[in-house]
Formats: structure tokens, C-alpha cells, sequence
């Protein structure tokens, strides 16, 4: 029979669980755990304070000088990432505690607009400051642990250390050490500081998860603003599909039902002339033969702007060579997406891919384009840029509002950035590979 444990026992932040009776407490491996944890704080903070921070400084420096400061700060931020990532595994380790991580901007080609979108990027300025903090903050907690630890456990022992040593005149911070009360009231103090020790380490480690998950974690009101997105946009999504329909529909009716009721109309007059002059139908089998062709290239168009076969069958990689060489302006396509997203995901990234390029050909004037789709930490990545004239605003204009009201039906985001003249960037983050 389980015994469950009071939540008032257990650490805050979700960390392992304190027993509540303080010698329980003191035998509790969460006790330790959590005071190795603490003791750990001063040499990892130190390390990896000093590491970003010669990283800046070095990225300052070097600024001036043809901007070599750039490359230093790209590397400084990714070393920043790599060091929040064994963080949050040390959290995990010794405290129980899980921080899901803010994921990295997408690599860019262009270094000084990618050093650019690191710096405004809310995930590294919030782990920068956590790598900043972790010196004197590991400094603190470490010294509270230690001191603790090393006088409580010097002051119990203290009498048995005095009785074996035979000095009678042996003195401890100026206290005379000759009299049996004074040490046993100093090894009661030790015993007591001991005592209270597991609920000291209980509120450090809740100050320090706490820390950890507002620096290390998600962006805070992330999760927040997606939702209050996912409400503001589901009535758009929800115009935007019936749109979508009624195109269709549309496109059937103008289009291929046209085709046809061409067809049928020519096959009808060649059956017509058949009885009364068989020879003479050669040219209307010709006429309904391209009228049939013009209607399976019609068809063909309209399944490939819906979901291709290729896409269902081989995925983005095989999807999108094709719609790249069917854009007017040269594209370079680059995809590296090693396991297949969900197939819902994977229809909305090769329609915001259509979509963007669509727009680049009709109003960039654009003499190039750039598409780049990976997979980073279980998100899809999608990267359009054009060299074109800029200035694209998703508040004012239907195509980019609707983009992102697909992206937002994932639950993704999208952003552009276009000032006027150029270049613009329009970048897709979607839910990858579940986990």
C-alpha cells in the first residue's frame, strides 16, 4: 500500500518530492539530489557565465573590424543554446524537473540578417540573461548549501573531535571549548542547523526552478497569445475554407465542366455527320481529342493546387522541385527534412511554399528567390526570400493574411519581414514530427 505524498512535501517548481518530517527529510535522496544540484550551481554558472560573456565581449570587439564580430556573436548564441540544453538535462537529472525548450530561430544564408534575428529573438535574449545570472546566483545558492552542510556537521562532531584531541584549552571563534555544556549546546546548533537543512535546499532549489523556467523555457505567454491567435483566426479560417470551396467549385464549373460540355457537344456532331457522311468526322475526332487533353490538363491543375499525389506518396522533398520550376522567377530550393511531418502539416507547408512563390511572381519583382525547408527540434522550418522591391504587409493584404490564417489552423506561426525596397523574408514555423 502506496502512501501519497502531501503536495505541501512536495518541492515547488515540480521537482522531486521532500519528505515533510525533517529526519526523513535529511535521509531523503531528493535532499541530496537537490543539494548536489545546489553545490553545482557555482562552478556551472561560473563556467558558463564566463564563456558568454568573453563571447560578447570578443563580438563587440571585433564588430569594428570588417564585422568579424558577426560570426563570433552566431557562434556565442549557439554555444548559449548547447549550454541551456545541458542545463535543462541537469535539471532533469538530479531535480526531476522537465523545462521544455524555446527553439532556435531557423539558420539563415545571409550571417548579418541571421545575427540580427538572434539578437531580437526573445528565446536568446532570455537565455543570455539566465547565463549572465547563473554566476552569482549559483555563488549564493552553492555558499547557503555549504555552509550549512560543512558548520552543522562541524559543530556536531565537535565534542567527540575536542575529547580525542585532549587540549583543554581548545577554543572555537574565541569560545573557550573546556566546558561539556558549551559543547553540547554547540552540538545542538550543528544538529539543528543539519536539521533545517532540507527545508533551506527545498526553498533554493524552488528559487532556482523558478529561475530556470522563466530564462530556459518557452517564451512566457506564448502559449497564451497562440491560443487568443487560434480564437481571433477561426472564423477566418473557417471563411477562408468555404472561399476555398466556392473556387473550387468555380474553377469545376468555368473550367473543366466547360471542357466537357465542349466534348460532348463535338462527339455529338460527330455522331451526327457519321450517319450521313462517315468519312467526313476525321477533323471533329481531332477537335474532341484536344478537348479531352484540355480537360485532363484542367483537372491535373486543379488536384496539383490541392494536394498533389507526389506529395501524399514521396513527401515535401519530391513535392517541391516541381513547383519550383514552375515559377516564372529562378528558384533555389533547399530541403532537408529527414522524417516526414503529419500529413495536415505537410499540406499546409507545400501551400504556404505555392502560395509565397505565387506571390513573388506575381507582385515582388523579383529576379530571384530562395526557398529552405528543414526540420529543427521537431518543428518545420519554411524560409521564402525574394531580392524583390519589399514593403509586403500581412495586415493589408488577403494572401498573407490568409497564409497565416492556415499556418495558425497548426498551430504555427508566421512572420515576415519586408521593409521597403527590399529583401523580403517570410518565415513559417510548423509543428513537425510528433513526439
Amino acid at each position: 500500500m502506496s502512501t501519497a505524498v502531501p503536495p505541501s512535501a512536495r518541492a515547488a517548481g515540480g521537482a522531486r518530492p521532500f519528505p515533510a518530517d525533517p529526519l526523513r527529510a535529511f535521509a531523503s535522496p531528493a535532499t541530496w539530489l537537490g543539494a548536489a544540484h545546489l553545490l553545482l550551481d557555482a562552478f556551472i554558472g561560473a563556467a558558463t557565465c564566463f564563456l558568454l560573456l568573453a563571447g560578447l565581449c570578443w563580438s563587440v570587439l571585433l564588430l569594428p573590424f570588417a564585422l568579424l564580430g558577426v560570426p563570433v556573436w552566431l557562434l556565442t548564441a549557439w554555444v548559449g543554446a548547447g549550454l541551456g540544453a545541458i542545463e535543462r538535462a541537469r535539471y532533469r537529472l538530479l531535480l526531476g524537473v522537465v523545462i521544455d525548450p524555446q527553439p532556435m530561430p531557423p539558420a539563415h544564408r545571409n550571417p548579418l540578417r541571421y545575427a540580427g534575428v538572434l539578437l531580437r529573438d526573445p528565446g536568446v535574449q532570455r537565455r543570455t540573461a539566465h547565463q549572465v545570472l547563473a554566476a552569482p546566483l549559483g555563488m549564493l545558492t552553492s555558499g547557503i548549501v555549504y555552509g550549512l552542510l560543512a558548520f552543522g556537521a562541524t559543530l556536531l562532531v565537535l565534542p567527540v573531535a575536542v575529547l580525542m584531541s585532549g587540549n583543554p584549552d581548545a577554543h572555537l571563534f574565541g569560545i573557550p571549548l573546556a566546558s561539556g555544556t558549551v559543547r553540547g549546546l554547540l552540538a545542538g546548533l550543528g544538529l539543528i542547523l543539519l536539521l533545517v537543512t532540507p527545508a533551506v535546499v527545498r526553498a533554493l532549489v524552488a528559487l532556482d526552478v523558478a529561475v530556470a523556467r522563466a530564462l530556459l523555457g518557452p517564451v512566457p505567454g506564448a502559449l497564451a497569445a497562440r491560443v487568443g491567435e487560434l480564437e481571433r483566426s477561426r472564423a477566418r479560417v473557417v471563411d477562408s475554407v468555404e472561399a476555398e470551396r466556392r473556387r473550387i467549385e468555380r474553377d469545376l464549373h468555368d473550367g473543366t465542366q466547360q471542357h466537357l460540355v465542349s466534348l460532348a457537344m463535338t462527339l455529338g456532331r460527330a455522331k451526327a455527320r457519321y450517319r450521313t457522311e462517315p468519312d467526313g468526322i476525321g477533323d471533329l475526332l481531332d477537335e474532341a481529342h484536344q478537348q479531352a487533353k484540355d480537360a485532363v490538363v484542367e483537372l491535373r491543375g486543379l488536384i496539383r493546387g490541392l494536394h498533389p499525389p507526389v506529395l501524399s506518396d514521396r513527401g515535401l522533398d519530391a513535392a517541391l522541385p516541381a513547383l519550383a520550376a514552375r515559377c516564372p522567377v529562378p528558384v533555389d530550393l533547399t530541403v532537408d527534412v529527414p522524417v516526414r511531418p503529419a500529413p495536415a502539416v505537410e499540406a499546409i507547408g507545400y501551400f504556404v511554399v505555392s502560395e509565397a512563390l505565387t506571390n513573388v511572381a506575381k507582385h515582388a519583382g523579383a529576379a530571384r528567390a530562395t526557398v529552405t525547408v528543414v526540420e529543427s527540434d521537431r518543428t518545420l522550418w519554411i524560409t521564402v526570400t525574394d531580392d524583390g522591391r519589399g514593403g509586403a504587409d500581412p495586415a493589408h493584404g488577403t494572401g498573407l493574411r490568409g497564409l497565416a490564417d492556415r499556418v495558425s489552423g497548426v498551430d504555427g506561426q508566421l512572420s515576415v519581414d519586408s521593409p521597403v525596397g527590399g529583401p523580403t523574408v517570410l518565415t513559417v514555423e510548423l509543428p513537425g514530427r510528433p513526439l
